[in-house]
């Protein structure tokens, strides 16, 4: 009797700033078992952006279509477009094996672990308060109302992260992308994900007996 691994489901939140996007992709880059999950969307296309690359592009039609069938891991509308997480499309890639990776923020993530229970929540951090502020304003993109606007809501996000399983400091890029790595790694050995293989295990048992 061989343990078989289905894939995790993995949800990654953070703080605006604290390199959640740089890291999966580093993630992904540097180990094959990985599959970054693709949202489906209402929006149209940007410049460069490719069907099923970026996002899943469909009418706001078919998107509700897709709610009313529970087609949908989770949903949101932002200025006027919804964006979601299709079932099908996690589902298939978990089934292959791969780890699949979901960027979200606290309120969808802790949706998506009632309808996955064995979902893996992971929580990005900065080393601290300061740092997170540097690497906002090292953006250079945003006015400083916008970073105070950040920093706010990052106060308002630390009070949910003990609900998340782990946390990943991102200080040094390659280091914590390895420790991200050992984590779900070692995720796959809990008794919550191997529950086929304990129950086979107990049968064989009884039937030895």
């Amino acid at each position: 009797m061989k343990m078989k691994h289905k894939g995790i489901l993995i949800v990654v939140s953070g703080f605006s700033g604290a390199g959640k996007g740089t890291l999966m992709k580093q993630l992904v880059h540097t180990y094959d078992n990985y599959a970054l999950s693709v949202s489906m969307t209402t929006r149209s296309p940007r410049p460069g952006e490719e069907e099923g690359k970026e996002y899943f592009f469909v009418s706001k039609e078919a998107f509700e279509e897709k709610i009313a069938q529970e087609g949908l891991i989770e949903y949101a509308s932002y200025c006027d477009n919804y964006y979601g997480t299709p079932r099908d499309y996690v589902e298939r890639q978990l089934e292959k094996g791969k780890d699949v990776i979901l960027e979200i923020e606290i309120q969808g993530a802790l949706k998506v672990r009632k309808k996955f229970p064995t979902a893996l929540l992971m929580f990005v951090m900065p080393p601290g308060a300061a740092e997170l502020k540097k690497r906002l304003e090292g953006r250079g993109t945003e006015s400083l109302e916008i970073i105070r606007k950040r920093l706010m809501r990052a106060k308002e996000e630390a009070e949910g992260i003990e609900q998340y399983d782990f946390i990943v400091i991102n200080d040094k890029l390659e280091e914590c992308v390895d420790k991200m790595h050992s984590l779900i790694q070692a995720a796959h050995f809990t008794p919550n994900r191997n529950e086929e293989f304990i129950n086979n295990m107990r049968k064989e048992l009884e039937e030895l007996i």
